[in-house]
């Protein structure tokens, strides 16, 4: 090696000192006539052959240079020849070896940051395929949910809080004061507090107008925690509305039948203790009390006996013997029970000729039972010296049998017809004038809507009277249906 660079370097002094010389020369022989000789052209000659042959031997000795630097440059292109790319040229095996080193350091750089990169990918896709997956369980609750931020801004909220709550779609990301406006300053106030508290979560109850109709609303507000931080909150708002009403519902159930259970019992009671004690010293007193106590014992059974019936209906559980019966002939059954308290308070009951083909698909002893109440209503609420008239027609276009029970009796105001049919609904106004469970109307709907796929009405004016009824399917129909 140390040999090959002393060549080298007489070779590149040779050449330089030939070349200078014979450019000096080239300069000297300017100044010669054209067409005339230089006594020393073939000197220059010589020194131009010396610097020609300095320069091949230059490229010779470089030539193995030249060749390491395109062999680099082929491997940086990714141009190398072998899976190692390992470059073994003479005389450059300390190069070869920095510059693979150094590829190959990049190369496994590259791949990890490749790997990394893939990675991240695959993560920011299952974060936005989660986040897109959350937001779709969001928006399909029936429930009203809202989020807020850590800067009070509302981030997200479904259908539900939009129509509850009045804003519209852009109002992601604006401030959930200026969204909800001062009409749900409240709900806003909720939402900062749990915030400010910090509690995972906070329940009240808050109302809310929702069509025009005031609905009450169970509100769960908890806190959203990133680290130790408080970063926003989520409120869930369930419209417990229909819940409050039959919790009332049952409350006023319980309530009305305990009363109504009280006051035949009271009666049986007293009366009982009363011959027991001997205070009806005569047969004909002991007969008054003895009625008395068959009267309360009866209404008492009747009373437990509509409540059972109206359970089993509402929970499908009683059982119904439907077949082919005649209207009329019901109702001429059920009259001769009515007569008698009818000719009591001299009131008159009349109906029309029978109409033969009235036949209707149902259980008898139910539709009875319908045909009783209303009549048995239709005297109680009529005076002395009024009328009480049932008439029953048949629409064979439409397939339907109606029965209709009209009274001159004390009316029921207008505002009052809506809620008649509820369990025990009675009409004020109308208490004095008989005494009643408020059950018969109930039961009446449900069996002639529920059971027979019916439907029951009522028409009435105050002062005037009433006009209840109902129409059934007729058996034609109904069988053909089946």
């Amino acid at each position: 090696m140390k040999t090959r660079r002393v060549l080298v370097g007489v070779a590149v002094t040779v050449t330089v000192a030939s070349l200078c010389v014979a450019a000096l020369m080239e300069l000297q022989d300017s100044g010669i006539a054209a067409g005339g000789r230089s006594p020393v052209s073939g000197l220059r000659l010589a020194l131009y052959a010396v610097g020609a042959v300095g320069v091949i031997v230059l490229g010779v000795a470089h030539f193995g240079l030249a060749r390491v630097v395109m062999s680099i440059a082929r491997q940086l292109a990714g141009q190398g020849s072998g899976p190692s790319h390992e470059v073994k040229l003479a005389g450059t095996d300390a190069l070869s070896a920095a510059v693979n080193a150094y590829v190959a350091g990049r190369e496994t750089l590259l791949r990890q940051l490749g790997a990394e990169l893939d990675d991240l990918r695959i993560r920011a896709r299952l974060s936005e395929r989660q986040r897109r997956h959350t937001e779709a369980i969001i928006y399909s609750l029936r429930d009203a949910v809202v989020v807020v931020d850590d800067q009070d801004r509302l981030a997200m909220a479904n259908e539900p809080a939009a129509e509850l709550l009045g804003f519209n779609d852009d109002a992601r990301g604006k401030p959930i004061a200026d969204v909800c406006g001062e009409k749900h300053r409240e709900f806003v106030e909720f939402l900062h507090q749990s915030a400010q508290s910090g509690v995972e979560g906070t329940r009240r109850e808050m109302l809310f107008t929702l069509g025009e109709q005031p609905h009450v609303f169970d509100t769960i507000v908890s806190c959203v925690y990133e680290g130790p931080k408080v970063s926003g909150v989520v409120a869930v708002l369930h419209d417990v509305t229909r819940e409050k009403e039959i919790s009332q519902m049952k409350n006023d159930f319980v309530s009305h039948v305990s009363h109504e259970l009280k006051t035949p019992l009271a009666s049986i009671t007293a009366y009982s203790e009363m011959l027991a004690d001997g205070e009806a010293g005569d047969e004909k007193t002991r007969k008054q009390f003895y009625g008395i106590i068959q009267t309360q014992a009866q209404r008492l059974n009747r009373l437990i006996e509509d409540i059972l019936n109206i359970s089993r209906i509402e929970s499908g559980l009683i059982k119904v013997a439907k077949e082919p019966v005649s209207l009329a002939i019901l109702i001429e059954q059920q009259m001769s029970m009515i007569r008698k308290c009818a000719d009591e308070k001299n009131i008159t009951v009349s109906w029309q000729t029978p109409i033969i083909f009235d036949q209707v698909y149902a259980d008898k002893d139910m539709i009875s039972q319908v045909i009783v109440n209303l009549l048995s209503n239709a005297v109680k609420y009529t005076p002395s010296g009024g009328s009480v008239r049932i008439a029953t027609e048949v629409d064979e276009a439409a397939g339907r049998a109606r029965v209709t029970v009209t009274d001159t009796g004390v009316g029921i105001p207008e505002e009052e017809l809506e809620h008649l049919f509820r369990k025990f609904y009675r009409v004020a106004a109308n208490n004095k004038h008989a005494k009643g469970t408020g059950l018969g109307l109930n039961l009446v709907k449900q069996i002639v809507e529920k059971v027979h796929n019916g439907r029951v009405f009522v028409t009435s004016t105050a002062g005037v009277g009433s006009t209840f009824g109902f129409e059934l399917p007729l058996a034609a129909v109904e069988m053909a249906a089946v």
